[in-house]
């Protein structure tokens, strides 16, 4: 029988494990054709926050603006209104605004984006209790 403070046969390699994340962060993924989220901290009210927008996908597979068909910028401002903002005090009570709602359709259609959001949405949470900036991958 182990003791509860007993230290584990292997340990985990946290640099190696960093590694791995960024490398498959770099990764090619579809977009999906029912749009995006721009995730945030509102640090004064001690809320994770994700603006849904819109998007249509061009034949180049690129997210495009569904008013103007122009294609989205990667980086910088985007003027653009958002169709739904979601919040929540944890990542559980924002998913569960976003996937569970009986009144309103799930704004999204692939797994890997849901799978996807739920891994952004534990980090945003981790760092609004430590304190710790918030960057969306």
């Amino acid at each position: 029988m182990s003791s509860p403070n007993a230290v584990p046969a292997t340990s985990v390699d946290a640099v190696a494990l960093q590694a791995l994340n960024d490398q498959l962060s770099k990764r090619y993924i579809e977009l999906d054709p029912q749009g995006y989220f721009l995730i945030y901290l509102d640090l004064d009210q001690g809320l994770i926050c994700a603006k849904h927008f819109t998007n249509t996908i061009n034949d180049k597979g690129l997210a495009c603006d569904p008013e103007t068909g122009k294609p989205l910028p990667v980086r910088g401002p985007v003027e653009r209104v958002p169709t739904q903002v979601y919040t929540g005090r944890t990542a559980k009570e924002i998913c569960i605004a976003i996937f569970e709602n009986p009144n309103q359709p799930c704004p999204l259609s692939y797994l890997d984006h849901a799978a996807y959001l739920g891994r952004e949405f534990m980090r945003a949470e981790q760092a609004l209790v430590s304190g710790h900036p918030y960057i969306q991958d």
